[in-house]
């Protein structure tokens, strides 16, 4: 992108200017945190600093870089990183007052993993309160703003993540993803995010305190400005760590597409789960048009061989279940009160979040048996389409809405206000079944909004959605920097 001003250009094109000697670490810092004064007070997507050791650490960069001995693909290049990832010597509260004072003793893998590729970290970006909400604001750090528009939500909950991207404040950020927590923020912001397939990367130093194990479906992955920097990322972060990296090693197969035309494409652009706005309908109608002579093969009824209704019930059941350890024991026996008493009949989010907070294991083992049956029959389909391109939620980025719980909160879709849950459907279709998922650009609905197409793919062939992301970025367009910034 070199039109673009240096805090706008991609993470990669930073680094190859950082290797030739045409810029400074020093300056590439400098710029970011220019970025950060003059924005951040009016969008708080950066909420955790510490610019002395930063500018250390650019300084350092910067005496490697001029002897040759640039410490790995991202020597020099600024980043961020989502507040829930510990990093030594700040609070990693996941939004929690009762976590205020959890301060990091060592670095998450992710972001070691970066730091040790030479990127330089300067400071952590704003998450809802627990990581569970389509927006980022919370009790300790306030709320944080769209830079397309500052009344609706940047997403979340890597929506601090995406808006520091989005705005030049940062050239990397690493986030997590459970529910579209990468994908939601990359859609809202305009930027590109990758949920890889699960457990590729490390979720150490992304957990509670007293817990070790991460859950059921949630992911670490990267976040940035363009295709090309989410493959560097992935090949720094993915690979076991600790006692599995003992017994095995991880290799990605790399994409084999060279160009759209090696791609054998379904496309879904709507669902009766969860209508998507015709807005979002409309570019990706655009971008199905642009691929339809340039791609091998494309379906627009091609699917795996379960429907949507029971995909959508296995992820909340799952989801819901994974996320069931946050109840204390008296929320856990008032929840189990409320569903012995339930009509059996009532299907609403509601319910069925409840249910799964109390699913006897029993009932869990049938769930994620059908989980592991429909996963399979996802990789049947991969036999035949390289990628199913999709939307990554119902609609833009919603006005900012506090109000009441999130399963409460309405958004409108074509005219009507619709439960905002409903768009979880999105985040399940491919992440219930562990499969990795890249969020792109495609352009702006007439609101001048961002929307973004999401790339699924199967089970570890992470970089064959991100290759298509590439091409796309070169083809059709890529990151485009909201005004003002």
């Amino acid at each position: 992108m070199p039109s673009l001003p240096l805090h706008f250009r991609s993470a990669t094109e930073l680094a190859r200017l950082l290797r030739a000697g045409k810029v400074s670490a020093s300056a590439l810092l400098e710029g970011c945190l220019g970025q950060y004064e003059r924005h951040n007070g009016a969008l708080n997507a950066v909420i955790v600093t510490d610019i002395p050791r930063a500018k250390k650490a650019a300084a350092a960069a910067d005496r490697r870089l001029k002897a040759g001995k640039a410490k790995g693909p991202f020597d020099g290049v600024p980043m961020t990183a989502k507040e829930s990832f510990d990093w030594t010597g700040t609070p990693s509260t996941w939004g929690d007052p009762r976590f205020r004072d959890n301060i990091a003793t060592s670095d998450a893998v992710a972001i070691s993993r970066l730091t040790d590729a030479g990127a330089v970290i300067y400071g952590k970006t704003n998450v809802p309160l627990m990581l569970a909400d389509w927006q980022s604001y919370n009790a300790i750090y306030g709320t944080t703003n769209n830079p397309w528009d500052v009344t609706r939500s940047p997403g979340g909950s890597s929506g601090g993540s995406a808006a520091a991207l989005a705005t030049g404040m940062s050239a990397l950020e690493i986030g997590s993803d459970i529910g579209a927590s990468i994908r939601n923020p990359a859609h809202y912001c305009g930027v590109y995010g990758h949920k890889p397939t699960y457990g590729v990367v490390p979720y150490q130093g992304h957990l509670l305190p007293g817990t070790v194990q991460p859950g059921d479906i949630t992911v670490a992955g990267p976040l940035a400005r363009s295709a090309r920097d989410l493959s560097a990322m992935m090949k720094l972060l993915a690979g076991p760590v600790g006692p599995e990296a003992r017994g095995y090693a991880l290799t990605l197969p790399p994409a084999r597409q060279r160009s759209l035309k090696d791609f054998r494409v379904a496309v879904m652009v709507t669902d009766e789960q969860s209508e998507v706005d015709l807005a979002v309908q409309d570019l990706m109608g655009k971008l199905t048009t642009f691929l339809g002579p340039r791609v091998k093969r494309m379906s627009t009824t091609a699917r795996p061989g379960f429907s949507t209704k029971e995909a959508m019930d296995v992820y909340v059941a799952l989801l819901r279940s994974a996320t069931s350890r946050r109840q204390s024991d008296a929320e856990f026996r008032a929840n189990s009160g409320i569903v012995a008493a339930a009509d059996p009949l009532d299907q609403s989010y509601y319910m069925q979040m409840l249910r799964a907070y109390v699913l006897p294991h029993r009932d869990w083992l049938r769930y994620n048996e059908r989980r592991h049956q429909m996963r399979l029959l996802w990789d049947q389909f991969f036999d035949d389409w390289d990628v199913m391109i999709c939307p990554a939620a119902a609609s833009t980025a919603f006005p900012h809405d506090h109000e009441g719980e999130r399963y409460e909160r309405k958004i409108t879709v074509n005219g009507r206000r619709v439960p905002t849950t409903d768009q979880l459907f999105w985040a399940g279709y491919s992440g219930c079944f562990y499969l990795p998922s890249t969020v792109a650009p495609m352009g702006l609905t007439p609101e001048g909004l961002p929307a973004g197409v999401q790339i699924i793919t199967r089970q570890y062939a992470d970089y064959t959605s991100i290759r298509f992301a590439e091409l796309l970025e070169k083809e059709y367009g890529g990151f485009v920097p909201p005004p003002g910034y």
